[in-house]
């Protein structure tokens, strides 16, 4: 993806259209202009468009297409998932953590007001809980365990396989936002695994859709009630095209990975060590845990990251001070700041996310930028 000299190092936050998706998406926009609900031949040739996207979206995830639900992406999909899991239940007890997207934390909070008591474990330095602590957490009247894969500031992965085995001994439904795990390498979902949500525009898919693996055996309550789409469980009519788009972006991580993997964790691993060499013990890692391949969250000692963050604006790179749901506000990463780090230190941190599209020329030119700006930053 060419970006007339700018550097793209945010795609945690959204990932640019890939031109194949674009093709499906304006063919099925050209050619379809049904109603997968319609019973005439428009409607029937947009369901079987439907179908197939479903179909392709499952096979991937090695699931039933049943088990797949399309959203308008993933905070849609934690809400569809943790409120339709508990549905009218206003007792009980969720385990889940301090380092939740916004989507997931801000449920938890409206779940309390409601009278479901939250235990939000601790990750601490780590930046992720661990399965034993999960474990001890859980109560006999314990509906839910609720828990990101891999966290979207710091990129450390959750032990989504040992807490899924937890889970499945306990009897206890476990959702996993999974949005900033799919496309950083092959997924396979464990059976202890009751719901997991997605979303599009972090895959190369336009922003707006996402969908939900939701276990055949897990009842869910609506969160949006009308029609009788996505098997009754979400009313409204389909988004066919960004739907077939993201249906083809994920096709296209089943023939890029885990090549693309190991491109961006070479990258990443290059622009880290990097920076230490050049900066020496000034930079720090926010995150002890094993991360996805293309996250890197650094502190710079002595350097804020709000003005650091506009510099690199300036100077054609774009990065982040966090979550983009949460960082138009500028505040102090609430992630960062739960998991212990120092309130300074947090002030100091930025966020670089790659994708499959960066290349070795980008990273070093984005090198060279951020060690001069830096130094500049100092001497202020």
């Amino acid at each position: 993806m060419k970006l007339v000299n700018r550097i793209y190092l945010d795609n945690n936050a959204s990932t640019c259209v890939d031109p194949h998706v674009i093709q499906v998406m304006t063919e099925v926009l050209r050619t379809y202009p049904g109603n997968p609900s319609s019973p005439h031949s428009f409607g029937r040739e947009a369901r079987q468009v439907l179908s197939q996207a479903r179909q392709a979206i499952a096979s991937y995830l090695k699931v039933r297409p049943q088990e797949i639900i399309f959203t308008s992406g993933g905070t849609e999909g934690a809400n569809m998932a943790i409120r339709g899991i508990l549905g009218a239940l206003t007792q009980g007890h969720i385990v889940t953590s301090n380092v939740e997207h916004a989507c997931v934390h801000s449920v938890m909070d409206l779940l309390q007001h409601q009278g479901i008591e939250v235990t939000s474990l601790a990750a601490g330095l780590h930046g992720a809980v661990l399965p034993k602590d999960v474990a001890a957490a859980i109560r006999p009247h314990t509906r839910l365990i609720a828990l990101i894969g891999a966290n979207n500031e710091t990129g450390v992965k959750t032990d989504i396989k040992a807490i899924a085995k937890i889970a499945e001994e306990e009897n206890v439904p476990f959702f996993v936002d999974g949005v900033a795990l799919l496309g950083k390498e092959p997924l396979e979902i464990p059976a202890g695994v009751s719901a997991m949500s997605f979303s599009g525009h972090k895959i190369h898919a336009p922003k707006g859709c996402g969908f939900i693996y939701l276990k055949s055996s897990q009842k869910l309550l609506p969160l949006l009630h009308g029609g009788l789409q996505e098997y009754n469980r979400r009313g409204g009519t389909e988004n066919l095209a960004d739907i077939a788009g993201m249906a083809a972006a994920i096709q296209i991580l089943a023939q890029t990975l885990p090549e693309a993997s190991e491109k961006m964790l070479k990258l990443r691993v290059y622009f880290e060590e990097s920076l230490k060499k050049h900066l020496g013990e000034a930079v720090h890692v926010n995150g002890e845990g094993d991360r996805v391949c293309n996250t890197i969250n650094l502190s710079f000692d002595e350097v804020d990251g709000e003005t650091l963050l506009a510099a690199l604006d300036m100077a054609g790179i774009a990065a982040s001070h966090g979550s983009a749901c949460a960082s138009g506000a500028m505040e102090p990463s609430r992630i960062l700041l739960n998991m212990g780090i120092p309130l300074k230190r947090v002030r100091e941190s930025i966020r670089f996310s790659l994708s499959r599209y960066v290349t070795q020329q980008e990273i070093d030119r984005a090198i060279n930028i951020i060690v001069n700006l830096v130094a500049k930053l100092k001497a202020l």
